[in-house]
């Protein structure tokens, strides 16, 4: 057999063409089924509430490993309509005030967190809203490349499959406010005893002020540095225009 009958495979031994084909078509089959397989359920969540989402079933195990048997996982979810229209405006202010213009991804913001890392800087996070829900609804808590890797995809595929305002709306009902308290409703009913319809503007920036960190940062018993921030995002809910930004 002449040498341009065979081609190298994998660790030096002859593969035929056809073989090499059947292999490849066989990888490409695996890669779509992989795509279809996490596309569907961001498919079917676009129109149904997430039963649960990643951080909170890793809530629960936590809870289970520690012993704690009194735990009790508060979450509700509701429409946005039925959510003080305060909120989703404070949630943007505070956390991605590019929400309704970018894609997915806050290039501006990642370059300048990479370049305060460089110049020495602790790197702080950069992630946009869209980022934030796929991480907690899919995905774990953690930095490793596999994860932001994973991050990056359902955040692509998010943004391919959910309207703005889906993405902002499931944000805004498994976002962690307070140790076992997730979502908007579920933080209303707790910190100020009503539904999430009822929050005011100043309610509502208290809650976004206690998204980076909600086990330091608490609603039910503001830091001045709390109070502070609520305070600069209620401004910057001005500057923004109100709820109406996020319908221009």
């Amino acid at each position: 057999m002449r040498r341009t009958d065979i081609d190298m495979g994998f660790l030096g031994k002859p593969q035929s063409r056809p073989a090499r084909r059947r292999w490849l078509r066989r990888c490409a089959a695996i890669v779509f089924g992989g795509i279809v397989l996490t596309w569907l359920p961001v498919l079917v969540l676009r129109f149904l509430p997430p039963p649960t989402s990643g951080f909170m079933v890793a809530r629960h195990i936590e809870a289970w490993r520690s012993g704690d048997s009194g735990f009790v996982l508060k979450q509700r979810f509701v429409p946005s309509t039925d959510m003080s229209p305060e909120l989703p405006i404070a949630l943007v202010a505070g956390e991605d005030q590019k929400f309704p213009l970018h894609h997915g991804f806050d290039f501006a913001a990642i370059g300048a967190a990479m370049d305060d890392a460089d110049d020495g800087a602790r790197l702080r996070g950069a992630s946009t809203i869209s980022q934030q829900t796929a991480k907690n609804l899919f995905l774990w808590n953690g930095r490793s490349f596999v994860r932001k890797g994973l991050e990056a995809y359902f955040t692509v595929l998010i943004e391919l499959t959910w309207p703005k305002s889906r993405i902002l709306e499931v944000y805004a009902n498994i976002a962690e406010f307070g140790d076992g308290i997730y979502g908007a409703d579920a933080a209303s009913r707790a910190f100020f005893g009503k539904p999430a319809s009822g929050l005011t503007a100043r309610e509502s920036a208290l809650l976004a002020a206690s998204l980076p960190n909600p086990a330091k940062l608490r609603v039910d018993q503001p830091s001045s540095y709390m109070l502070k921030r609520a305070a600069w995002i209620e401004r910057q809910v001005r500057q923004l225009g109100g709820p109406a930004y996020l319908t221009r």
